[in-house]
């Protein structure tokens, strides 16, 4: 949670209906330069007057984000272990390597979608169901 006087400052300087969108989604505000935009529409940010930290962000294209929908190079952006971005980092340059996918695949866990595995074995728990006896 941010204080009051950094709220009022990001209002002046992203407007009425960025704020509503960053605190709508984000929770917080956040006022910095956009330093690019990734193949799946996601916008990175970054203010260093920020505290540590704190500095990078990223704004998701869609309402239903996943954070699989980050790329690797923007994610070890982002977690602070590389300085560069992506779009200044020679080896990142390459573009859309063969073996990457084209779309993003979204992730299924903890949805009806999520891999189950079939097991052949017998379990070595079983339920308990109590046996009331007749009074």
């Amino acid at each position: 949670m941010s204080t009051i006087l950094r709220t009022l400052r990001n209002l002046g300087r992203i407007g009425f209906k960025e704020y509503g969108h960053q605190m709508q989604y984000m929770g917080d505000t956040k006022a910095g330069t956009l330093i690019a935009t990734d193949r799946y529409g996601n916008k990175f940010y970054e203010n260093l007057e920020e505290l540590p930290l704190r500095t990078r962000w990223v704004d998701f294209k869609d309402k239903e984000f996943d954070s699989a929908q980050v790329d690797e190079g923007w994610h070890a952006w982002l977690a602070y272990m590389v300085d560069a971005p992506p779009t200044k980092d020679k080896i990142l340059q390459a573009g859309l390597r063969p073996w990457e996918l084209r779309e993003h695949r979204p992730n299924m866990t903890l949805s009806r979608s999520a891999y189950k595995p079939y097991s052949t074995v017998r379990p070595t728990l079983e339920a308990w169901t109590p046996v009331a006896a007749p009074r």
